[in-house]
C-alpha cells in the first residue's frame, strides 16, 4: 500500500508546493514527540501511582463534584491585524503531556500551517474572483460589439452617413503584451483593414463635441500612442489590444495605421464631423479566441484551488489522525472541527464562479451544448497508445540491424579512412552526419520530456503548448528511430550500389533525393504526420529569424539555443544544399562550393547566425523588461560569434595569427559560457544555501547529480580545443572526429535542457504561477493617457 506521503506529493500541484500543508515537517514534529514521550516514560514510571492519585484529586471540588472536562486543547481564533487578511488560529494546551516542549512545537507548526493555508487560498481566490469579474465585463463588450456588428452587416444597403445608426464607435491600437497561449496567436492571422467582411462603425450620438474634443487631443498627441489610436465608445474609451508577438501583427498593425489616417484624411476632406474606423469580423474573432482562452485558464485555476482544498483537508485529517494514535488523546475531533470552519474550506465562492464560469462558457462558446463545453474547459491528456510503444521497439532493432550492416561494409571498403574515398566522405558522409545530428537532439529532447515528467515539471505551460497536441516522449522516440531507420537504409543501400560497380554519377543522386523528401515532409501542408508539431515548429523557426519585431516567448529562445549547438549540422546543410543546387552531383567536382567566394563568405554567416538571432532576443528582452541581465546575456552570444567566426576564418587560412585568435576568442567565450551556466542555470556559489555551493530550492534529491553535470559541462565546453590539437582516432577519418565532437555538444545542451527548464519552473513555483495568464482584448483607458 502506497503511503499517503507518497500520495500527497504526487497529486500537489508543483508551482504550489510551498503553499500545502507541510506534511512531513509535521510528521519530523510527531516523530520527535513520539521519541522524547518513551523515553520519559521509562523515567518517570517510579512517580506515576503519586501522580495518578493526585490527578484524581484535581478532578473534584472542595465540594465534591467533579470538575467540567474541556478538552484537551483549545484553538482560539484571533482577528488579524490591519496588514494581514484572514483570521488567525493559535492552540492551548489544556492538559499536561508527557513532553509539553515537543507537543507546543507541534501544535505551532500545526497552526503555522493551517494559517499559511487560509491566507493563500484568501488570496488566489481575490485573483481569480477579480479575473473573473474582469472576464465577464470583456464578454459583455464583446457581444455588444458582435450585436452591432451584425446589426451593420444586415444593413449594407444602407447610407454610411446615416444620422439615425445607433452603432459603437471604437478604433484598434497594438500592444506587445506577452501572450501566454501561443495557440491562440497562430489560428488567426491578422489581416489588413480592407477585409471584406469589414463594417464601418459611427460615431455615438454625441458625435459634434466628440468629434472636436478628439481633434485637440490629436493635435496634442495626447490621445495617439506608439501603435493605434483611442476612440470614445458609448462614454468610454475602449481600446482592443492585439498582441505584437508575431512579425505578420506587425506588419498588420502598421498598415492599419497606415490605412487609418488615410480613411481620416479622407473623412475631414469630404467634411464628416467624425471619424470612422473599421472593425472587421477577423478582429472580433480574435478578441473572442483570447476570451476563450482567459476561461479556458480560469476555470484551470479554480479546478487547482478545489484541489488545494480536497488534499490541505486530507493532510490535516491524517497528521490529526497519527497524532492520536501516537498520544492516546482524542485531539481529532477538536482541531479538525476549527479545520473545517476555516477559510479555505467553508469559502463557497469558488464554487460559485466555476458554475458561472461553465454557463457562460456553455452559452457563449459552446451553443448550449454541454459536453462539447466540457471538452474545452476539463482538458484530458491523450490515452497513450500501445502501438506507438511497438513501432518504437520495431524500428529501433531495424535500425540497430542496419546500422551494424552500414559499419560492416564501410569497414571492409575502408571508406572512413584517412586519403581513401574522398568523394564519398565530402558528399555521403555530410548528410549522414547531419541527420544523425538531428535526430540525436530529438532523442535527447524525448529523455527531457521524460526526466521532466518524473520530476513534474509542467514544461507545456512553461513551453506555452496545448496538452492535447504537445509531442509527448514516445512520439519523438517515434520520431528518431522511424528517421535514422530510413537514414541509414538510404545509405547502406547507395553504398550497396557503390560496392556492385555502380559509378558515382550514377547514385549519387540518391542523399540529395532522401534530405529533399524530409524537406518536403516538414513543409507538408497536410495533417499528417505530426501535422501541428511541424506547423508549430516552422512557426518557431520564422520567429527565430525575425527575433527583433516581436516580443520574445520562452519557446523562441529555448529553440535558438538548441540552433548554438547545431552549427556543424548548419554548414553540412549549407555544403549539401550547395552541391546539388550548383549541379556539382553530376560532375563529381566536390571542391567547387569551396572555392566559390559566396560559399565562404555565407560560412562565415552560417557559423554565427545562431548566436547572432540569439542575441537580438536578449536586446529585444532587455528593450521590453529592461533587466540589465539580459545586456550581460547578449555579451555571451556576442563572444561566442567572435569564436566562431575566428574559427571558420582559421579553417581556411590556417596561419599562425588566426590560430591565437581562434585560442583567445575561445578561450574568452568560454570562460564566459561556464560563469552564466554554473552562477545563472546552476546557481553554484551561493554560499549560504541550504544546499552546499548551490540553490536553495532543487528538484532532484541527490545533490550528487548537479555537480556531475557541472564537471561534465566544463569538459563538454572545452571541445573546442580540437581545433587547435587536432587530434583523432588513430586511423579514422577527421570527418568523422569532427562528428562525434559535435555530438558531444549536443549531448551537452540536451543535459543542460533539463536544469534550463527546472530553473524556469522554480522560478513559477516561487511566483505560485500554476495557469497561464492570457491578456484580455478590451480595455479601457482614461482621457488624460
Amino acid at each position: 500500500m502506497v503511503k499517503f506521503s507518497k500520495q500527497f506529493e504526487g497529486q500537489l500541484i508543483p508551482e504550489w508546493k510551498e503553499a500545502f500543508v507541510d506534511y512531513w515537517q509535521l510528521k519530523k514534529g510527531l516523530k520527535k514527540y513520539q521519541v522524547l514521550n518513551n523515553t520519559n516514560n521509562s523515567m518517570h514510571q517510579s512517580s506515576s501511582v503519586p501522580k495518578s492519585i493526585i490527578s484524581s484529586l484535581r478532578n473534584y471540588s472542595l465540594f465534591g463534584h467533579q470538575h467540567r472536562d474541556h478538552g484537551t486543547i483549545q484553538v482560539h481564533r484571533k482577528l488579524a491585524s490591519s496588514t494581514i487578511k484572514g483570521d488567525i488560529y493559535e492552540t492551548e494546551l489544556l492538559e499536561q503531556f508527557a513532553d509539553t516542549d515537543a507537543t507546543k512545537e507541534f501544535f505551532a507548526c500545526l497552526d503555522q500551517q493551517l494559517n499559511k493555508v487560509n491566507k493563500f487560498y484568501r488570496t488566489k481566490e481575490e485573483e481569480y474572483m477579480e479575473r473573473g469579474d474582469s472576464l465577464k465585463k470583456q464578454m459583455e463588450i464583446l457581444l455588444e460589439l458582435k450585436s452591432t456588428f451584425m446589426e451593420k452587416h444586415g444593413k449594407e444597403g444602407c447610407s454610411e452617413d446615416s444620422k439615425e445608426d445607433q452603432s459603437i464607435s471604437c478604433t484598434f491600437s497594438n500592444e506587445e503584451d506577452s501572450v501566454r497561449n501561443r495557440e491562440l496567436q497562430e489560428e488567426i492571422q491578422e489581416t489588413s483593414t480592407d477585409d471584406k467582411d469589414e463594417v464601418p462603425c459611427l460615431d455615438s450620438p454625441r458625435a459634434d463635441e466628440f468629434g472636436k474634443s478628439m481633434q485637440m487631443k490629436r493635435e496634442d498627441g495626447k490621445m495617439r500612442t506608439h501603435s493605434g489610436r483611442i476612440i470614445n465608445c458609448k462614454g468610454k474609451n475602449l481600446r482592443i489590444n492585439i498582441p505584437l508577438t508575431t512579425p505578420s501583427r506587425t506588419f498588420s498593425s502598421i498598415s492599419y495605421l497606415v490605412w487609418e489616417d488615410l480613411l481620416n484624411q479622407s473623412s475631414r476632406k469630404c467634411g464628416a464631423e467624425g471619424s470612422k474606423v473599421y472593425v472587421n469580423k477577423t478582429k472580433l474573432h480574435h478578441a473572442e479566441k483570447m476570451i476563450k482562452g482567459g476561461f479556458i485558464e480560469l476555470y484551470k485555476g479554480l479546478g487547482y484551488l478545489k484541489v488545494y482544498r480536497n488534499l490541505n483537508m486530507l493532510a490535516f485529517l491524517k497528521i490529526l489522525k497519527k497524532f492520536d494514535k501516537v498520544t492516546s488523546k482524542q485531539i481529532l475531533p477538536i482541531y479538525l472541527k476549527v479545520v473545517e470552519s476555516s477559510y479555505f474550506n467553508s469559502s463557497d465562492k469558488v464554487m460559485k464562479l466555476a458554475d458561472e464560469v461553465e454557463e457562460l462558457f456553455v452559452k457563449n462558446f459552446a451553443e448550449d451544448n454541454r459536453r462539447k463545453a466540457m471538452k474545452y474547459l476539463r482538458t484530458s491528456q491523450a490515452k497513450e497508445s500501445h502501438a506507438i510503444t511497438f513501432f518504437i521497439g520495431l524500428f529501433t532493432g531495424c535500425l540497430l540491424a542496419l546500422l551494424a550492416g552500414y559499419v560492416i561494409m564501410a569497414h571492409v571498403t575502408g571508406l572512413y579512412r584517412p586519403q581513401q574515398h574522398s568523394v564519398y566522405m565530402e558528399t555521403v558522409y555530410p548528410v549522414l552526419s547531419m541527420f544523425s545530428l538531428m535526430f540525436l537532439h530529438f532523442f535527447l529532447y524525448g529523455c527531457n520530456i521524460l526526466a521532466w515528467r518524473k520530476t513534474r515539471i509542467n514544461y507545456s505551460s512553461i513551453f506555452e503548448l496545448t496538452p492535447t497536441k504537445d509531442l509527448k516522449y514516445r512520439d519523438t522516440f517515434l520520431i528518431c528511430t522511424m528517421g535514422m531507420t530510413a537514414v541509414v537504409g538510404v545509405m547502406l543501400l547507395h553504398l550497396t550500389l557503390l560496392t556492385k560497380w555502380y559509378s558515382y554519377a550514377q547514385v549519387q543522386g540518391i542523399p540529395g533525393l532522401l534530405l529533399l523528401v524530409f524537406l518536403l515532409m516538414l513543409v507538408c501542408p497536410f495533417n499528417i504526420i505530426y501535422g501541428s508539431s511541424r506547423y508549430h515548429f516552422l512557426c518557431v523557426i520564422r520567429n527565430i529569424i525575425l527575433s527583433p519585431l516581436y516580443k520574445v516567448v520562452m519557446l523562441d529562445f529555448f529553440m535558438a539555443d538548441q540552433l548554438c549547438s547545431q552549427v556543424p549540422m548548419l554548414r553540412n546543410l549549407e555544403y549539401v544544399a550547395c552541391y546539388y543546387i550548383t549541379g556539382s552531383y553530376k560532375t563529381q567536382d566536390y571542391g567547387y562550393c569551396m572555392r566559390t567566394k559566396h560559399y565562404r563568405d555565407l560560412a562565415y554567416a552560417v557559423s554565427f547566425l545562431p548566436y547572432y538571432w540569439r542575441a537580438m532576443q536578449c536586446a529585444r528582452r532587455w528593450f521590453d523588461e529592461g533587466q540589465t541581465s539580459h545586456l550581460v546575456n547578449l555579451g555571451k552570444y556576442v563572444s561566442a560569434m567572435l569564436a566562431a567566426g575566428a574559427k571558420v576564418a582559421y579553417e581556411k587560412d590556417g596561419s599562425v595569427i588566426w590560430l591565437c585568435l581562434v585560442v583567445i576568442m575561445s578561450s574568452a567565450a568560454t570562460m564566459y559560457q561556464l560563469y552564466w551556466d554554473f552562477v545563472k542555470d546552476w546557481g553554484l556559489f551561493q554560499i549560504n544555501s541550504k544546499n552546499p555551493w548551490l540553490r536553495n530550492e532543487l528538484m532532484l534529491s541527490r545533490k550528487a547529480i548537479y555537480y556531475f553535470s557541472m564537471g561534465l559541462n566544463l569538459i563538454l565546453r572545452l571541445a573546442w580545443l580540437q581545433t587547435v590539437i587536432h587530434s583523432s582516432f588513430e586511423n579514422v577519418d577527421y570527418r568523422v572526429t569532427s562528428l562525434f565532437l559535435a555530438a558531444l555538444e549536443v549531448i551537452r545542451r540536451g543535459l543542460w535542457n533539463f536544469f534550463r527548464l527546472e530553473n524556469e519552473h522554480l522560478n513559477n513555483a516561487g511566483k505560485f504561477r500554476a495557469v497561464e495568464t492570457v491578456p484580455l482584448p478590451f480595455h479601457e483607458v482614461d482621457e488624460e493617457d
